[in-house]
């Protein structure tokens, strides 16, 4: 039983950087597209993605799938898990709980979000060219927008934080030194990764993407 859950919890945080971590910085890059060159960027990226190879078969396989289980473990092991916050007031213990406490955010974020986009263009209520159009709707929602906002801040401290565990649990920063050096290294990267999600929330709520929202909505309302 043991030993289970070892191999559970080490595949847990390796899943977690590889490959979902992979493709959380992809996505935050392609974001910021919206907000460094406009819809035409934005679009460009998403074509991009989209013409790669076995599309669909790499989705279920790099991202759901492992989202899945990674997601799902990660709520039996938050609900199994005893915080020392109470008791201790370190740092550590701090960043303990708030790994926890965002992971369960980011579970239900990441699906919301999925939902509000990627499943649409499965069930064909959107193409992949409208999903500048659909993330100009959700940002422009002032309470979606604080909740996206919320989501985000949750999904790259999770990200960072456990990128931090990760290279502690796969004995990659091994020493005291290493592991306060990767630290730092880890909280710039949520910084950055969050200031690469928030500003592109703002872009597609900006005037640019609403005139695409708006041209979209016209070319629907005469089919």
């Amino acid at each position: 039983m043991k030993g289970n859950s070892y191999f559970s919890r080490k595949l847990h945080s390796l899943v977690g950087i590889i490959p979902l971590g992979g493709f959380f910085i992809v996505h935050a890059l392609t974001n910021f597209q919206a907000f460094e060159r406009g819809p035409e960027g934005f679009q460009n990226g998403v074509n991009f993605i989209n013409n790669l190879p076995l599309l669909p078969v790499l989705e279920f396989v790099l991202i759901y799938i492992p989202l899945l289980f990674h997601g799902i473990y990660g709520l039996y092991v938050a609900y199994q898990s005893n915080s020392n916050l109470g008791r201790f007031k370190y740092g550590r213990n701090w960043a303990f709980t708030a790994q926890r406490v965002t992971g369960v955010i980011t579970f239900v974020f990441v699906f919301w979000h999925v939902y509000q986009t990627r499943f649409q263009v499965y069930m064909g209520n959107i193409s992949h060219e409208e999903l500048g159009s659909t993330m100009n709707h959700i940002a422009s929602s002032p309470l979606v927008f604080t909740l996206y906002v919320i989501g985000v801040l949750a999904a790259s401290f999770h990200f960072a934080n456990g990128l931090w565990a990760f290279l502690i649990s796969w004995g990659i920063t091994v020493g005291e030194r290493a592991q306060r050096v990767s630290s730092k290294i880890c909280m710039a990267i949520f910084l950055l990764v969050s200031a690469l999600f928030i500003l592109s929330l703002v872009a597609f709520r900006g005037d640019e993407f609403k005139e695409v929202a708006d041209a979209v909505t016209a070319v629907r309302s005469l089919l």
